[in-house]
């Protein structure tokens, strides 16, 4: 399968997006110089780690003992600050750019970065989450590719495995819902036919009667030939079987007359026939569909109690099969194997 690329950017933005970089560098620096800091000055905490650094260079452990890890607390709290700063900054950028619909959605998605803010061992490790921005800069501005990463096939495949268990769970529960609902509501046809059908009950009509019009129109010129030999055969039958017709044909000249008869009774009906279908679209048919369409309208939203109900179960049978249809998950087609590529055509 081909690969497909990121649409070139223009000046302009290509300008702010490698700004936008080169703060994002800059914070990750600063979040792994902060981690680096934190791991050592933990581990510096640990006794026999104390005691072996003050071994091979105590000149260094105690200038880190008194100068740093001292004041370590209040050197993390400049961290933090910067990196509040950071988030304020970006917010304000955001609003700038209108990057969101909504001024408040930025802590939400960039939530990993308000936590990292948190001076709690917990959620500092939530900074390192800002590579993955930087990497998203990199790969718009076209320095790097992350699609031929084979990390990144991996975490790929179990984004859209996530993405889809989370999708199918919120359709199992609206589907759920709505089967509650369908059958805690008793006069759910009635509002289905009042709210949505009769509403449209003149556009429905009109539909039904351009169809039936179609369909005469249709089914005449298809199957001519056949009309037109199965009317001349019940004629010629009908002829036959006339008891008058039986005792002309016996007078002189009789047969060749209720011939004659036949074949024009045959000619009239076909021509009663082709004058109907070429009537098809003059007012008076026109006005005939109408009436038959909006009869069969009433006769079709006729309600009881049994129509309700038949509904009702329709309903909630099709929602139980929708359900089992996202239930039939495919992670195979995920977790799998790669497929092999396609070769080019």
């Amino acid at each position: 399968m081909p690969r497909t690329t990121d649409p070139p950017l223009d000046r302009r933005r290509r300008t702010r997006e490698a700004l936008h970089a080169a703060w994002e560098a800059l914070v990750v620096l600063l979040v792994c110089f902060n981690l680096g800091l934190i791991v050592f000055d933990s581990l510096f905490a640990v006794p026999p780690v104390s005691q072996l650094l003050a071994g091979l260079a105590p000149g260094a452990h105690a200038l880190y003992a008194e100068r740093i890890h001292a004041n370590f607390a209040l050197i993390d709290l400049a961290f933090v600050a910067v990196f509040i700063f950071d988030v304020l900054l970006g917010w304000a950028v955001a609003l700038c750019e209108r990057r969101y619909a909504r001024w408040y959605y930025y802590p939400f998605a960039h939530w990993y970065d308000v936590l990292g803010c948190i001076p709690l061992s917990g959620f500092r490790w939530l900074r390192v989450l800002r590579v993955g921005a930087l990497l998203v800069r990199l790969q718009r501005l076209g320095l790097i590719d992350m699609r031929g990463w084979p990390v990144y096939g991996v975490l790929n495949r179990y984004y859209l495995l996530l993405i889809e268990e989370l999708a199918d769970r919120v359709m199992v529960r609206l589907f759920g819902r709505l089967q509650q609902e369908l059958g805690s509501t008793d006069d759910l046809s009635r509002r289905l036919i009042e709210d949505v059908i009769r509403p449209r009950k003149q556009r429905l009509i009109a539909d039904v009667a351009r169809r039936l019009q179609a369909m005469l129109e249709t089914g005449y010129r298809d199957n001519r030939g056949d009309i037109e030999g199965y009317v001349g055969q019940l004629i010629h039958r009908a002829l036959q079987d006339n008891p008058e017709l039986r005792r002309l044909r016996r007078l002189p000249l009789g047969g060749h007359l209720a011939d004659s008869l036949d074949e024009a009774l045959a000619d009239i009906a076909t021509r009663l026939i082709q004058a109907s279908v070429d009537g098809l679209r003059g007012p008076q048919f026109q006005a005939l569909a109408n009436r038959l369409a909006d009869e069969f309208f009433d006769a079709w939203l006729y309600q009881d109690e049994r129509t309700d109900l038949a509904l009702e179960e329709v309903l909630v049978d099709i929602i139980e099969v929708l359900k089992q249809q996202v239930l039939d998950r495919r992670w195979s087609r995920f977790v799998g194997p790669n497929p092999p590529p396609t070769p080019p055509g």
